[in-house]
């Protein structure tokens, strides 16, 4: 009788060894499976964000954050030192409009692994302390003026990155209708100085 109760409990314990071992094996891969996959998609996924950013892809997005922040410059310029109240209208527009685009720009720039620039460049700096030195009607037609010239080339940029197969073409499509928005009301201030303007000559 003795063997019997000592050979049931061998058999039992034989047993539990071997559900607890059977557990561990199919335990332990599944969490080393996880614990792997998560950094492994993570970095894949940066360093492929990275590979798509080429060089002319940060150029652009460099400049054009750069263009963003002389904009709001501009045009907190305009609204303090413009004669007409187009102009400051203008400025508000350009300050507004511009600084939503520098967020979604840098927005950008962070999905691609670049860094934004922190300052604009030196033409641009050159163009603000010329323009800060005007008043009046002066600066309201210089203002204007280069505001034409400088949006007729973002526009032009701006359409040539939408038909690319840039990653950031979305982005560049989204833009150009606001760039072009910002022309055509530079190009009607522009036309309206121009008559007024020779009104006065005439008199």
């Amino acid at each position: 009788m003795s063997r019997k109760p000592m050979l049931a409990l061998g058999v039992a314990a034989t047993l539990a060894l071997g559900l607890t071992a059977a557990q561990a094996q199919s335990g332990t891969p599944q969490m080393n499976s996880n614990s792997m996959a998560k950094p492994s998609s993570s970095m894949n996924g940066s360093s492929g964000m990275n590979q798509k950013a080429s060089k002319a892809d940060q150029k652009f997005l460099m400049e054009g954050m750069q263009g963003d922040m002389a904009e709001v410059q501009l045009g907190k310029l305009a609204q303090q030192k413009g004669h007409s109240e187009d102009v400051k209208q203008f400025g508000q527009m350009l300050e507004q409009d511009h600084s939503q685009h520098l967020q979604q720009a840098q927005q950008e720039a962070q999905q691609l692994g670049i860094t934004p620039p922190q300052q604009v460049n030196a033409k641009q700096k050159a163009t603000y302390e010329r323009m800060n030195k005007l008043s009046g009607a002066q600066f309201d037609k210089q203002f204007t003026k280069h505001a034409v010239a400088d949006h007729k080339k973002d526009v032009a940029e701006y359409q040539k990155e939408a038909k690319s197969k840039s990653p950031l073409a979305q982005f560049a499509q989204q833009t150009v209708p606001t760039l072009q928005k910002h022309l055509q009301t530079a190009q009607s201030i522009e036309s309206k100085g121009a008559m007024t303007g020779a009104k006065s000559g005439a008199k």
